[in-house]
């Protein structure tokens, strides 16, 4: 009669390492319905898309000083929503003048406008944070076979020295073997015109064996969007038409004198005028009168 063989412990040991490899194998990517918001937050770990039920947004006739950003920025994105050629976007300059607030009044523009015309379109946003720009590729992946369109977005994307991720940046927006999605652009805000700070280019002109080549390399990075939309600081003016712009639309009891001798003590203080300032003063503003602002 033959001795039975104890397999327990084989067993065992087997489903210890089987419990490993699952923890270090990467997490499965998460499923995505793409229909239950028109506005997603990109998440690589595990990877997936947020669904953002409300987004914090401007109405786009309140943004005032940046027409001809505004009509730019909204034509390249209404053509690209129908189908149209259309170019990634870099919107640079200065802080506080709009450019995140554009990208996303943009956005419900273009939805609104498809619902106006009975379309059941619809134009989706999603985000990336600058520190998961590495994961990129996986995104537009998540997104490449989707029957929608996708404007995906990074707030304030710079780069410093020491830091590689801008090459995977540049494979993705114009290289690569599989290039760019069809269905997707790339939209992004920086106060940089080359993403890279002046002191990193300079040193890689100083240190290279070939400065030309290596400043162009960097340079490159931005050429890299097709539409540049410069935004600078703003006149006493146009400051003065965006806080005026925020008082109507929110029905500030408050006169026109009254209006515009705080909203430039306000700006006297802050020491500069942009489109955030002047939001910043309105609400300061409707708490002192008492008022809440509408949504």
């Amino acid at each position: 009669m033959s001795e039975k063989i104890d397999l327990s412990p084989l067993l065992a040991r087997l489903d210890a390492i089987a419990a490993i490899l699952a923890r270090a194998a990467p997490p499965a990517p998460r499923l995505i319905d793409f229909a239950v918001a028109d506005a997603f937050v990109w998440s690589p770990s595990p990877q997936g898309l947020d669904p953002v039920a409300r987004v914090n947004r401007v109405e786009i006739a309140l943004l005032k000083g940046i027409d001809n950003a505004r009509d730019e920025l909204l034509e390249n994105t209404e053509r690209f929503a129908r189908g149209l050629p259309a170019n990634n976007v870099l919107l640079w300059g200065a802080r506080g003048m709009g450019k995140s607030s554009l990208v996303k009044a943009a956005h419900a523009a273009v939805n609104e406008g498809f619902a106006r015309d009975g379309s059941t379109e619809r134009l989706k946003l999603v985000e990336i944070h600058r520190e998961d720009i590495e994961s990129l590729p996986a995104l537009m992946a998540a997104v490449r076979a989707a029957p929608h369109r996708f404007v995906v977005f990074c707030d304030d994307l710079s780069f410093d020295s020491g830091d590689t991720s801008y090459k995977s940046l540049k494979a993705v927006l114009d290289g690569g073997i599989e290039g760019r999605p069809d269905n997707v652009l790339f939209y992004a805000t920086s106060n940089r015109r080359h993403l890279l700070p002046r002191d990193m280019m300079e040193n890689e002109r100083s240190t290279a064996i070939n400065p030309g080549e290596a400043v162009e390399e960097k340079v490159s990075l931005s050429d890299r969007f097709g539409l540049w939309l410069g935004f600078h600081k703003c006149s006493q003016d146009e400051y003065l038409a965006m806080v005026r712009g925020y008082a109507e639309r929110h029905h500030l009891k408050v006169d026109e004198e009254t209006l515009r001798a705080r909203a430039l003590e306000w700006s006297t203080t802050r020491g500069s005028r942009s489109g955030r300032v002047a939001w910043q003063f309105i609400q300061d503003l409707a708490g002192r009168l008492g008022q809440r602002l509408e949504a």
